[in-house]
């Protein structure tokens, strides 16, 4: 009998994370040795079972997706991370392998799909949602034509908005996200170009032609 491929689930909504169990562990090929709400606490979680795979939502609080699989390769832990998410946009994507993912998938996807993603990436494969493949080349070839950073469509929206002097409470308004969601992206902005305020990043941003 072929060993079953070992599994974290980490998803800060129990109703989600509690159906991705059930359906990977009903396949009879995945075993889930561990489950957690947050970033920070699967990083303990997965350091202490050790699993094949972790199944990470890509947005969470305290750490979100990337940053887990960028601390996981940090710490030089075995466990290959698939990153689940309602955005797909090719550059979130992008990032998300950049940073070490061994795939991404859709949160809409099948449990079949689901289950033939997680053991293609325990057996060393990269998965990435058919459709966003030829979108990824794009990618790909943008980023070696520039060394600027790497900005998801959101973190893009935030700093057009900077620039015309919006405040996070009126981006958001306008983007139809939460506030707090806003200054996630912000703060993610705020890395990428080196900077720690709003004035600063537009700025830069100007600098590195990222707006006009």
């Amino acid at each position: 009998m072929n060993q079953l491929v070992s599994v974290v689930v980490v998803d800060d909504h129990p109703f989600f994370r509690d159906g991705v169990t059930r359906g990977l562990v009903a396949s009879g090929r995945i075993s889930v040795v561990g489950e957690a709400a947050d970033g920070r606490a699967a990083l303990e979680v997965i350091a202490g079972a050790d699993p094949d795979v972790a199944v990470v939502d890509y947005q969470m609080p305290q750490m979100d997706g990337i940053e887990l699989t960028q601390a996981l390769v940090r710490n030089g832990l075995r466990t290959k991370v698939l990153l689940l998410s309602a955005i797909t946009d090719s550059p979130v994507v992008y990032q998300a392998l950049q940073a070490g993912a061994g795939g991404y998938l859709s949160k809409e996807s099948s449990r079949d799909d689901l289950v033939a993603a997680v053991m293609q990436i325990a057996g060393g494969k990269t998965v990435v949602p058919p459709e966003l493949a030829a979108a990824l080349v794009g990618e790909i070839q943008a980023n070696a034509a520039t060394s600027g950073p790497m900005l998801t469509e959101r973190e893009s929206q935030v700093l057009k908005g900077f620039s015309r002097g919006q405040s996070i409470p009126q981006i958001a308004s306008e983007l139809f996200i939460g506030a707090s969601t806003v200054k996630t992206h912000a703060q993610n902005l705020y890395q990428k170009l080196g900077v720690s305020d709003r004035a600063a990043a537009v700025a830069e941003g100007m600098r590195r032609r990222l707006i006009e």
